[in-house]
């Protein structure tokens, strides 16, 4: 088991969309933030290039649909931020939230709530983040 506070929690979602209890949406940007976790994070033993591959073929894509924006939705997703005035990288969060709304998803899951629930107030997830 990898020693990190939220891989029971994480790891009991995505069980609960391998035996296909819920539909479960990835961003493309969230497979590669978490190829960027998996292979920067200090485990012991580190996990190495091909590892990470293996799990996110293996163990991961097979039971969530990839949902990805595109140029068009990028566009939009600038002016949504600079009409709320929002700044920095909450850009980044604003294009999982997109994914989400075009997968047309009940519920964001995030261990992120507090900056993802600042989000859904601007957006139509309002009331739907939620802590696994």
């Amino acid at each position: 088991m990898i020693a990190h506070p939220h891989h029971s929690k994480a790891f009991d979602l995505v069980e609960s969309a391998r035996n296909g209890l819920d539909q479960a949406h990835w961003s493309t940007l969230g497979l590669a933030e978490f190829y960027s976790v998996l292979t920067r994070t200090p485990f012991s033993p580190r996990i190495q290039p091909s590892e990470a591959s293996r799990i996110i073929e293996d163990d991961m894509l097979p039971f969530f649909n990839l949902v990805e924006v595109d140029a068009a939705d990028y566009r939009a997703i600038v002016r949504e931020c600079a009409a709320a005035g929002l700044v920095g990288g909450v850009v980044h969060d604003m294009i999982h939230l997109r994914c989400a709304q075009k997968a047309e998803c009940d519920q964001i899951w995030t261990f992120n709530v507090k900056d993802f629930q600042r989000l859904a107030a601007v957006t139509h997830f309002r009331g739907r983040v939620v802590s696994p």
